[in-house]
């Protein structure tokens, strides 16, 4: 395996690319200049964060998308998770083509399975794909192009043929639009009048997880006649026979591509004829098929495009072509048309794969996966997704282009908007599957920490939200199911693991709450009650003294078993004994909703008086064991109020004392935040590299007292991951921030995870933690939420916002139970206009809650579904208004509720 040795003379210089010097970062100028303290083992962040309050003020702005371009060097690591759910990693790179092709079922840990050395600042470290190999050297797009794959136009323009291929190479600029599902790219050349615009990526359309996992991506291509005169222009795309690419050799058989002429599509089949008996077995084996949509045009099932001249765009072998192993067998498909002077010619291609060979690993303890993929009993093979995709084309193109307009028509930040949607992504790469029997599976980063762990994947909020059902299976199927044990005890990683981890079993009941609340009835509450009475009981048991203090000593995701009253461990149980007793309450189980609410006001009342000390939440010791054991003790650690974070989630409201939690929050700005990192990680060693010099981030858990074995007198491998800046939690802070009113320090947490991953210095769309596409980040949607201040029950009929955010003028999407679309609210003094509109599915509602602006002027309410006036009591407390309506109201996709208040 290759190693890179980074020395000391190089560590500046490649361990990062500074915010100021790369990105006119200007904000952490002034924060460079503040004095640290003398390096050492000492807390040596600033208070002062030094940062510029104009360009702080500038993060609130709606500005635009992000882009990346070419004259700035910024392409070459971008990579864009384009295919279906669970069905492999492949990229979508900076200039338009796919690269990676993880589609292959690789059992090895990350997107890049390399090792690096890594000098820290005070030593080499040898660096694996878990312990950050990718951030520290992130891959780049021209090393991973397995396949011949790619597009060129030919342009007939003032007596000259022009022929360029969509890369970076052939355009004088390639702008990148970063958007998630679909991304924008745009070619230009100051010599050639037309402007080609590709938009590409997955179908992609929350609420329906079965259309969004479809083994394919697509591209939407048009080219822009922007000369004085008519042009002729012909479109190419061609894509290599990639059935058995990484196994064949010669003599093992031969390759065929095969021409299919559908009512929708015509396309190129590409298969593998094997002479080997255990070819079907190799974990490349499989079709692939590629398609023009559509449209009439020429086929080639044996191109060779390269080079990729004037002659390549001329029809070629058109019904079937083979060729041995291991050679290459490539197909085209071309079309053309003439583009008056300002008009434009637009065509559409679907690829698709299907390989079906779920790693061998899992089989020994999850059999189930033997039966192989969930797309895999859709679809026989890569032809019949192709089929699909073409008779349903018009339908998948337009739900996706309409989720991507919806989710970004919105006054939030669009730069925030895109960090916080953009980790769902790791829902479509190779680090989760889903199985024939319907099975969500996930690691925790790609191949690395199996078992869809409970502690890791309870900080994600991006999927629950936007695919509902995936969420609400694995809680029934897993945590409910194969997971539990008889006394309650939810198994965090499922059959890969014997026992549960106190974090994971407390998340795993607030997402119960969760999913029950993304439901459009009781149902799953209902028939899960048993069981999920049985967890909320076993958590609640593991307070031995009684006092709503979790104390029993269990395993949490920090991979450790501590000692004593923990803080965040303690406050993420009251936030789920909370959510127990109001599913309790649901169910009319009084003596669990008791005994839950007694837990919750002797906790609530305990955590804030015995573990506070003063400025922040602490690790309260064991009386016996004391401090010899790992532990926060009294650390400023990032998830001490981790359970009031979780509340705001799912409408939970305050737990403990407010001003505590605001303090704590506090001291995490003032003590774990820094503008740049550096200087704390080559002080305090240990830690991967998550963040580097020159980056800000949030430490997990410094000790700004400067105390004397500070996580305890037995120190372990684990104190390494106090000294990391690890997103997940990050973004958990950020949400919790934003949803406390504290949107400085949220905005400027979030946007230095969102520079960190600028693509000039990394992968926008691969948050790193322990491997690529790490589950935790997709707390960044707890962010979205918390900014939209979004309160939602789909069974009681319930929807609220309290946007933290340019509340007087405000817009924004919402996912529920049963549909999506807009919300839109103006503000004034003493009144209210709201608007929800509906795009896909319905929104079943019998209350909605508002915060106005000021005291109402007057008890009146005005309600319109459509254009029919609709009845509604209101009542209200100072800003606080609710609407209940007279009835249930179905706002049915296309539909429009408008109120006015006051």
């Amino acid at each position: 395996m290759r190693q890179n040795h980074i020395h000391r003379r190089n560590f500046i210089r490649q361990s990062s690319l500074t915010i100021t010097g790369l990105l006119g970062f200007s904000a952490w100028k002034k924060a460079f200049s503040v004095p640290f303290v003398t390096p050492g083992p000492l807390h040596n962040i600033p208070a002062d964060k030094g940062l510029d309050p104009r360009w702080v003020k500038s993060l609130y702005a709606t500005g635009k998308v992000t882009t990346y371009r070419k004259s700035r060097n910024e392409l070459k690591y971008i990579g864009m998770p384009s295919g279906g759910l669970h069905t492999g990693t492949l990229y979508m790179g900076g200039d338009g083509r796919l690269w990676l092709w993880g589609i292959y079922n690789d059992d090895r840990e990350g997107i890049d399975t390399r090792d690096i050395q890594w000098y820290n600042g005070q030593k080499e470290v040898l660096l694996h794909p878990r312990d950050g190999a990718n951030y520290v050297e992130p891959p780049a797009a021209d090393n991973k192009r397995w396949l011949e794959q790619g597009f060129a136009v030919k342009i007939n323009y003032n007596g000259k043929v022009i022929v360029k291929e969509l890369k970076e190479d052939d355009w004088d600029e390639i702008v990148f639009e970063a958007t998630y599902p679909l991304a924008t790219v745009t070619y230009t050349d100051k010599h050639l009048p037309v402007e080609i615009v590709l938009k590409g990526g997955a179908f992609y359309i929350p609420m329906d997880a079965e259309d969004s996992a479809l083994p394919a991506t697509f591209f939407h291509i048009e080219i822009k006649n922007h000369s004085g005169q008519n042009i002729e222009a012909k479109l190419t795309g061609w894509q290599e026979n990639g059935a058995h690419k990484l196994t064949a050799a010669a003599g093992d058989g031969a390759r065929l591509n095969t021409f299919i002429g559908q009512e929708h599509s015509q396309s190129v089949f590409y298969t593998f004829r094997a002479t080997r008996e255990d070819a079907s077995l190799q974990r490349d084996a499989g079709t692939m098929s590629f398609g023009l949509i559509g449209k009439q045009g020429s086929v080639n099932t044996a191109a060779n495009p390269y080079p990729v001249d004037s002659d390549f765009f001329e029809s070629g072998s058109q019904q079937a072509a083979e060729a041995d192993a291991p050679g290459k067998l490539t197909g085209s498909l071309t079309v053309s048309a003439p583009i008056p002077t300002g008009g434009s010619f637009a065509a559409d291609y679907a690829l698709a794969w299907h390989f079906n060979h779920p790693l061998k690993k899992l089989a020994e303890k999850m059999p189930e996966s033997k039966a192989g993929y969930h797309y895999a009993a859709r679809f026989k093979d890569a032809a019949a997704v192709m089929e699909y995709i073409s008779a349903n084309y018009n339908t998948l193109r337009t739900r996706t282009f309409l989720w991507q307009k919806t989710y970004y028509d919105s006054t939030l930040p669009h730069w925030l908007l895109e960090r916080a949607i953009i980790n769902i992504g790791t829902i479509a790469t190779a680090n989760t599957y889903r199985f024939a029997s319907g099975r969500f599976w996930g690691w925790e980063g790609v191949n690395s920490c199996e078992g869809t762990c409970t502690h890791v994947w309870q900080y994600g909020h991006a999927l629950a939200r936007i695919f509902p059902s995936l969420e609400r299976d694995t809680r029934q199927r897993v945590d409910l199911g194969v997971g539990m044990q008889e006394n309650g005890g939810i198994l965090f990683r499922g059959e890969f693991a014997n026992r549960p981890a106190i974090d994971g079993q407390a998340g795993t009941i607030l997402r119960i709450y969760r999913e029950h609340q993304m439901s459009a009835d009781n149902s799953f509450l209902q028939l899960n009650w048993k069981q999920i009475r049985k967890a909320v009981l076993f958590m609640l048991a593991q307070d031995k003294n009684g006092d709503g203090m979790t104390d029993t000593p269990m395993e949490n995701t920090l991979d450790a078993i501590w000692e004593g009253e923990i803080a965040w461990i303690v406050g993420l149980c009251i936030a789920a004994a909370k959510a127990g007793q109001l599913m309790a309450e649901e169910m009319n189980d009084e003596a669990l909703a008791a005994t839950c609410r007694q837990y919750v006001e002797k906790g609530n009342r305990n955590m804030a008086s015995a573990l506070f000390n003063g400025e922040y939440f602490i690790h309260r010791p064991d009386a016996v064991a004391g401090k010899k054991k790992l532990g926060s003790y009294n650390t400023c650690h990032i998830d001490q109020v981790y359970g009031q974070s979780w509340a705001f989630q799912v409408g939970l409201g305050r737990l403990w004392d407010k001003e505590k939690t605001l303090s704590a929050l506090r001291s995490l700005w003032k003590y774990n935040f820094t503008p740049d990192v550096g200087p704390y990680i080559q002080t305090h060693i240990g830690g991967r590299p998550y963040a580097l010099a020159g980056e800000a981030g949030m430490i997990m858990n410094t000790n700004p007292h400067n105390e004397q074995h500070p996580y305890g007198e037995d120190v372990t491998w684990q104190t390494g991951y106090f000294h990391e800046c690890m997103s997940g939690f990050e973004h958990q802070v950020a949400a919790h921030m934003m949803a406390e009113g504290m949107t400085d320090e949220a905005l400027v947490l979030t946007r230095a995870i969102h520079d960190r991953y600028h693509a000039a210095k990394r992968n926008p769309y691969n948050e790193i933690e322990c491997s690529d596409h790490y589950a935790r980040a997709m707390a960044s949607y707890g962010t979205f939420i918390a900014a939209c201040g979004l309160d939602y029950h789909g069974p009681k009929g319930h929807i609220g916002f309290d946007p933290k955010l340019s509340p007087d003028d405000f817009r924004a999407p919402f996912t529920t139970a049963e549909g999506w679309g807009g919300y839109a609210q103006q503000r004034e003094n003493g009144s209210l206009k709201a608007q929800f509109t509906v795009h896909h599915g319905r929104l079943r509602v019998k209350t909605a809650a508002f915060v106005c602006k000021g005291t109402l002027k007057a008890d009146k309410v005005e309600v319109r579904l459509g254009t029919a006036a609709i009845g509604a009591r209101l009542t209200h407390t100072g800003k606080d208004a609710l609407l209940v309506f007279e009835k249930d109201l179905i706002i049915e996709e296309g539909n429009k509720l408008a109120i006015i208040i006051g």
